[in-house]
């Protein structure tokens, strides 16, 4: 036995045992992640009720993804330097009492300071909820090393379809809450709820136990944001910093969507439905996470990838093609429940082909490039929406040109912008299928030892 699989000794227990360890770890994750979401759609609900700037709610949103870019490389050295059980508590902790200071500074502060963005308030308080979600984040890193550990290698693929379940079930939870909170309690009473919520997971990450490491597991990351370390992880495979550019880029598009898709939704409908219908749309999450949990990937995961981005694409261009309710919700369905597909693939790559005591950093890796560029589509896309393309869209001369072909409506500058989105990630998943890229990422695949995936 090596000395990384004697730190991380899983022979004691059954595969069983180990799954039913997996499912609860998996069980408060999900409890952490609903409440930081719960929040977050929260904060951007209510930004844009109040301001009705799209400006405002694409800064927000992009925000949260620069932040997760900035300390996700951070976030996955110490997922490798330190037990992971250990990482996830203090994340929790961390978040708790981020979550907390909002709150007091919510009662200390006046509404009408807090929403002038002229005003440094507003932004200290987005900082404050934005800074306690990312951190947040750390958890989830470290819950793509735990699949490696607790799950059997042809067993991974089925087990990030379920992380992807307990995602979808987040995003149904936290846009219907999200909304009624907003509209029936007010932030206020949004932020105590979450702050309860917080607490809870927390406590009950006290009670886990992961059958990992006795003592840290021998690791050559250094410091605390080990970024040599990182990219030597990533390039000691081959294409697999191909594989984390090609899904930078297609979150390049997803910023676009990030940006657009409340304003769009809280055009068509009150705030309290919008949150309603985007959980109906959202449980096509939970059933891609489902269908990934029971067939898996298939003997290509790459492959099932770029299929995936195709028709995630020809439904991003679609989905908002006329100005119709149903339309709408049927499309994020669909959308949604391929978004389990593509990011599965991509950590069931990682899990097989990585050695473990270097897939913390990997993971923070792929995480800051892929964070990194929703929030620089949406910097770029919000102004342009708000002063160019939904005022055209809206003059008597563009929604003529429009009408053709996007029908008439007060959001058609927002179907336009879907529209060449959605065209354009069509297009860059079909020219990846012919790169030698792809053939290389499917060969290390093909031909990775499943046997032993902790050696280096």
């Amino acid at each position: 036995m090596s000395e990384q699989e004697a730190a991380i000794d899983t022979s004691l227990r059954t595969p069983e045992e180990r799954s039913r360890t997996f499912a609860g770890i998996l069980i408060n994750t999900a409890l952490a992640n609903i409440t930081t979401s719960y929040l977050w759609f929260a904060l951007t609900f209510w930004v844009y009720l109040e301001t009705r700037n799209v400006i405002a709610t694409g800064v927000v949103g992009g925000a949260y993804m620069l932040l997760i870019a900035l300390s996700s490389i951070s976030f996955g050295t110490f997922v490798d330097r330190y037990r992971k059980l250990a990482v996830m508590r203090f994340a929790a902790a961390f978040t708790l009492v981020m979550f907390v200071v909002a709150g007091v500074m919510f009662l200390l502060t006046p509404e009408a300071a807090l929403l002038d963005l002229g005003q440094p308030w507003f932004w200290i308080f987005t900082l404050i909820i934005l800074i306690g979600a990312v951190v947040e984040n750390m958890r989830n890193v470290a819950l793509s090393t735990t699949v490696t550990i607790l799950i059997d290698p042809d067993r991974r693929a089925n087990a990030n379809g379920m992380v992807g379940m307990v995602q979808g079930l987040a995003f149904i939870v936290t846009s219907v809450l999200s909304g009624l909170s907003v509209g029936l309690l007010g932030m206020g009473w949004t932020i105590a709820v979450a702050v309860g919520l917080t607490a809870l997971a927390f406590l009950h990450l006290l009670t886990l136990r992961i059958p990992e490491e006795t003592e840290v597991a021998p690791s050559d990351a250094h410091g605390g944001f080990d970024v040599r370390g990182a990219i030597a992880a990533v390039l000691a495979v081959g294409g697999l910093f191909a594989l984390i550019i090609f899904s930078t880029f297609n979150n390049f598009i997803g910023g676009v969507y990030m940006a657009l898709m409340d304003p769009y939704g809280l055009e068509m409908f009150p705030v309290e439905l919008w949150g309603v219908f985007f959980a109906v749309g959202s449980t096509g999450f939970i059933v891609g996470g489902a269908l990934i949990g029971k067939f898996g990937l298939g003997a290509n995961p790459l492959r099932t990838l770029l299929i995936a981005v195709v028709l995630m694409g020809a439904l991003g261009a679609l989905f908002t093609i006329r100005e119709w309710a149903w339309l709408y919700v049927l499309g994020i369905w669909l959308y949604l429940a391929l978004v389990p597909c593509v990011e599965a693939a991509e950590q069931t790559v990682i899990q097989r082909v990585v050695p473990l005591h270097r897939q913390g950093r990997v993971f923070g890796f792929a995480m800051a490039f892929e964070s990194a560029a929703a929030p620089v589509t949406a910097f770029l896309i919000a102004p342009l929406a708000q002063y160019w393309i939904i005022p055209w869209a809206r003059s008597s001369e563009g929604s003529a040109q429009l009408a053709p072909l996007l029908g008439e409506g007060t959001s058609r500058g927002i179907a336009l912008v879907f529209l060449v989105a959605g065209i354009i990630m069509i297009v860059a998943a079909l020219l990846a299928f012919l790169t030698p890229v792809y053939r290389r990422v499917s060969e290390s695949y093909a031909h990775a030892d499943v046997e032993e995936p902790a050696e280096a």
